[in-house]
């Protein structure tokens, strides 16, 4: 039998939204160790590459959903790409039509494949505006040990899996120097304004905490964001705008090195999570039950709008949806609230 039949090989479905990206890298990294003789091709967009470049045992292979991969014909190349790299199973982490043609193939083909139940009836239910079931959810990491469970193997998170910490990017020091204080990382937005701490808010609680000795903010946001941010910098010497400085890969170098994480429900909590970063999440239209709180995080760091105000809260599992009376929502977190939380992971 040719080297490369000789042990299962896992091609590993996940193709966007990074948070959702970022929340399969625990389960991945944990099956990469326990199953040392199994081989691993993630599959995601060629963007996502860097947060899977240190992976032991764990291959990367990138989607053109706009070229190559794209429409039903793509999608048929993209199973030919796969199957000549041997690939004998699929876990389809994603569940999307996309995602469901390729698995489709292999299963035609004899292989093994699982995908992940997204407990889209649940979530539902949760965020209904009638008959509401609020209770908490599976998170989407115990939904991936599920499909890989499928597949046969276990997969044990009792103890926590990380990325390891790398360097801090040489662009980053020019701009911060070297580390000798705290570094607060904040994200202040998000793709919907539901979940989205109001902005004159956000500058209280920077103003708040750059006012702490031995502290430097770094803030960080996408290119839509740039001038947003440089508001919230608001001439501070030790608040920071990294918009558009420096690369997706840099930058996860940097939220590797920081010492708290504050983020809306968004990406970049969980790229600080899978670092081990504390990462503190605010929410308003969105809530942790529905299975997207940062990995390995203490549910007090999940600052959540007051329900009691607002009782239809969650009104939506990504933020998409905007109710009548509920767009102040978030107001209900108080400032002080979110400096004291961060201030006790600095001091923790």
């Amino acid at each position: 039998m040719p080297l490369s039949h000789q042990h299962p090989h896992i091609a590993i479905i996940r193709l966007s939204a990074m948070g959702d990206v970022a929340m399969t890298v625990p389960v991945i990294l944990a099956l990469a160790a326990q199953h040392p003789k199994v081989k691993i091709t993630v599959v995601s967009r060629p963007f996502f590459k860097p947060i899977f470049e240190h992976l032991p045992n764990v291959k990367f292979f990138s989607v053109h959903t706009q070229h190559e991969h794209k429409g039903l014909l793509g999608l048929y190349r993209l199973y030919q790409d796969l199957k000549a790299h041997h690939v004998t199973e699929i876990a389809d982490l994603h569940n999307v039509l996309r995602s469901k043609v390729v698995r489709l193939l292999f299963a035609l083909s004899g292989k093994k494949v699982a995908f992940t139940d997204k407990g889209r009836a649940e979530k539902k239910a949760l965020t209904s505006l009638t008959n509401k079931k609020f209770q908490p959810l599976k998170t989407m990491v115990e939904r991936h040990l599920d499909t890989f469970k499928k597949l046969g193997y276990s997969i044990n998170l009792d103890a926590p899996y990380f990325l390891k910490q790398d360097t801090i990017p040489l662009k980053a020091i020019e701009i911060l120097g070297e580390k000798h204080e705290k570094w607060i990382g904040i994200a202040p937005f998000a793709h919907y304004s539901g979940k989205t701490y109001p902005i004159d808010l956000m500058q209280k609680v920077i103003e708040e905490l750059s006012n702490k000795e031995e502290v430097k903010i770094l803030l960080f946001g996408g290119d839509s964001d740039l001038q947003r941010l440089e508001t919230l910098v608001n001439g501070k010497s030790n608040v920071f705008n990294f918009a558009k400085k420096i690369s997706f890969k840099e930058e996860l170098h940097l939220i590797s090195n920081l010492d708290v994480m504050l983020s809306m429900d968004s990406g970049n909590a969980h790229l600080a999570a899978i670092f081990g970063v504390k990462t503190i999440t605010l929410w308003g239209a969105t809530h942790p039950y529905a299975g997207f709180a940062p990995y390995n995080q203490p549910a007090e760091n999940s600052l959540v709008a007051d329900r009691e105000h607002y009782p239809l809260l969650p009104t939506s599992v990504y933020g998409n949806k905007k109710v009548a009376g509920y767009e102040d929502a978030m107001r209900t977190i108080p400032v002080e609230k979110i400096v004291a939380r961060v201030i006790s992971q600095l001091e923790d």
